[in-house]
């Protein structure tokens, strides 16, 4: 008799956050101290102190170092930038929504980009966008990611999603993904992302749908945004291979009727996107991915720490020439 089960796999973010951790594990050990990563809680949002929490947790656990400090919103300006010029503190987080406005972009632009572990500083951001992967022109210094858009893009590696018979930049290309959030915070940065990685991209929001994409055969060095008035949901969940919503209300769900089948389902919002039944259609389905997001932060804070042991390297070997050349002039 056949088996009525559904074939859907549920992949937890705690599976995935360990091969992760492995990696940061391994950096670690080739520095000889615990990076210190200081976050700012200045918001009264339940899931912003629960989010901290589950920082600071990891952080302890896994050879980091990490201070709370509760700032009232009015002096967080101030708190910022005594933080930058804190030589013990490696790495910044702030908790939002604080403002609920734009002066939370402000706020972002205030963190040093030697100490944005959250990939907000604008540098990052425009790195993004454009495509530039590095920070330096030899091609050493990798740039930051924003933390919840880069763990979808570990989860999808870890999935398999990503081909890696293909070049390095192109490994989603033939892939079709619709995100369902266009926040500036994570829905955008993710559906470029994916786009510069070769993806077709439906960006769905409230209004409009707009697709992502660096052209037939990505050829274009960089994801080009595209409007598609006239074109809903509807038309974009049946071709797609892997639906992401991060929708942050409690009463949305993604209606699973015009999922493809066998579509690889993820889910980044606080709330439950997706309903139990995702697993009748999907062949794998990712509930949460919060702890990933976690792990993928204190990699951006390895990384932003590797950078600067690097640079102060650089700078010693530079030195001794200089005094060289002074000799030789004198």
């Amino acid at each position: 008799m056949a088996d009525d089960k559904p074939n859907c796999k549920v992949v937890l973010a705690n599976n995935i956050a360990k091969s992760l951790l492995a990696e940061v594990h391994e950096g670690l050990q080739k520095i000889d101290r615990k990076p210190l990563l200081v976050g700012f809680l200045s918001s009264s949002d339940p899931a912003a102190r629960v989010y901290a929490e589950w920082t600071g947790k990891t952080a302890n656990e896994n050879g980091f170092a990490f201070q709370l400090r509760e700032i009232d919103r009015e002096l967080l300006e101030d708190a910022l930038i005594d933080a930058n010029n804190d030589p013990a503190v490696d790495g910044i987080i702030v908790y939002y929504p604080i403002f609920g406005n734009r002066q939370d972009q402000y706020l972002q632009q205030i963190v040093s980009i030697d100490k944005d572990v959250e990939g907000l500083s604008h540098q990052y951001i425009f790195n993004m966008y454009q495509n530039i992967r590095f920070l330096d022109l030899a091609n050493t210094k990798k740039s930051v990611l924003p933390c919840t858009p880069l763990a979808v893009i570990k989860i999808l590696e870890y999935l398999r999603i990503y081909n890696t018979i293909l070049p390095y930049g192109n490994r989603l290309h033939g892939r079709t993904i619709t995100v369902i959030n266009r926040s500036e915070v994570v829905g955008r940065p993710l559906a470029a992302l994916l786009a510069n990685d070769g993806a077709h991209v439906y960006s769905v929001d409230i209004a409009d749908v707009q697709v992502f994409t660096r052209g037939e055969g990505i050829r274009k060095r960089r994801h080009e945004v595209h409007e598609k008035p006239g074109l809903a949901i509807e038309n974009c969940l049946p071709l797609s291979d892997v639906v992401i919503s991060g929708v942050p209300g409690d009463k949305y769900k993604v209606p699973l009727h015009l999922l493809k089948d066998g579509a690889v389902c993820i889910n980044f919002s606080s709330e439950r996107n997706f309903t139990p039944e995702v697993k009748e259609r999907a062949s794998i389905y990712v509930p949460a991915i919060g702890k990933v997001t976690i792990v993928v932060l204190l990699r951006n804070l390895l990384r932003i720490v590797q950078n600067k042991i690097e640079a102060a390297a650089e700078a010693s070997q530079e030195k001794p020439t200089e005094e060289k050349a002074v000799q030789a002039t004198t």
